[in-house]
């Protein structure tokens, strides 16, 4: 693991042109060698996208891939680099919808999904206002030490382990309405999940954002990281309305829609490597 760190250390020296050249050939190279890997990727097309050709879904998980490198490569660069290179690589559009909440003694929270420019573009963003997230801890005692320290780089964010519940989330942001970065769009489990609809697709899909909204009486400001070129552009959407109802499948639902939406303006940056569609409802067959 020191190994990979100094790797990483050292590639962060790289112009960012430089950094997406070897992501492309490293990328290349996974594309064909992560069998079951690239066989996830295509079944999450495949099922979210019918209309695609084989041949177009088979290139979206190719560059897929060379982003989720280029993504792994630039770790370097977040937790080592320069705040001052971070931030001129990322455009933050309309954080004013954070700001006036804020302002205004609101709670916000930040519904952040996986798109491939999160981790740097979140770096970014930690340098204006505090931030509070939820952390699992990794295997690795070595590789966990090190992502927690470079998310408190800027001693600026408050972490919460996944195990601690919501209590010590709220808490944490009703300190000076610090906004709650929430990444609630993964297959976690039938526990605490509900079955609605992901590209037309039955999809676990955990109540958090409509629960947390409420218990918090937070405003839900949707943002989403893209990486533009070698360049990354974190945009925020207006705040929504009418959220959440008393329908927690609705507001579940419209969440997915939502993100369906960003998803297919730029398509080969989402998380399609996870195992999206890995739970089914009872008596369904599995996909994978």
């Amino acid at each position: 693991m020191k190994f990979l760190f100094a790797l990483l250390w050292l590639i962060r020296l790289l112009p960012m042109w430089a950094i997406g050249l070897l992501a492309a050939g490293l990328g290349n190279m996974a594309y064909y060698l992560a069998r079951d890997r690239r066989r996830v990727g295509l079944i999450n097309l495949r099922l979210c996208f019918p209309e695609l050709s084989r041949q177009r879904r088979h290139r979206i998980i190719r560059k897929n891939f060379q982003y989720m490198i280029r993504m792994a490569l630039e770790y370097g660069v977040v937790w080592w680099s320069k705040a001052e290179r971070i931030d001129q690589l990322v455009t933050i559009k309309n954080l004013r919808y954070v700001s006036d909440l804020r302002a205004q003694g609101q709670d916000v929270i930040l519904f952040y999904p996986h798109f491939i420019g999160f981790e740097m573009c979140v770096y970014a963003l930690n340098q204006y206002i505090p931030l509070v997230s939820v952390y699992s801890h990794q295997k690795n005692q070595q590789l966990d030490q090190q992502i927690y320290a470079g998310r408190q780089r800027y001693n600026n964010a408050y972490i919460v382990s996944r195990q601690e519940g919501l209590r010590p989330i709220i808490k944490a942001m009703r300190q000076d309405n610090v906004p709650f970065l929430y990444l609630p769009d993964q297959d976690f489990g039938v526990r605490d999940s509900i079955f609605v609809d992901f590209f037309g697709v039955k999809a676990a899909t955990i109540t958090g954002l409509s629960r947390i909204s409420k218990l918090a009486r937070a405003k839900v400001v949707p943002t989403i990281a893209r990486r533009v070129g070698n360049r990354f552009e974190l945009e925020f959407y207006p705040p929504w309305e009418d959220y959440p109802t008393e329908d927690v499948a609705a507001d579940t639902r419209r969440m997915n829609a939502f993100l369906e939406e960003r998803i297919r303006e730029v398509p080969e940056q989402y998380f399609w490597l996870h195992k999206r569609f890995k739970s089914r409802p009872q008596g369904e067959a599995r996909f994978y």
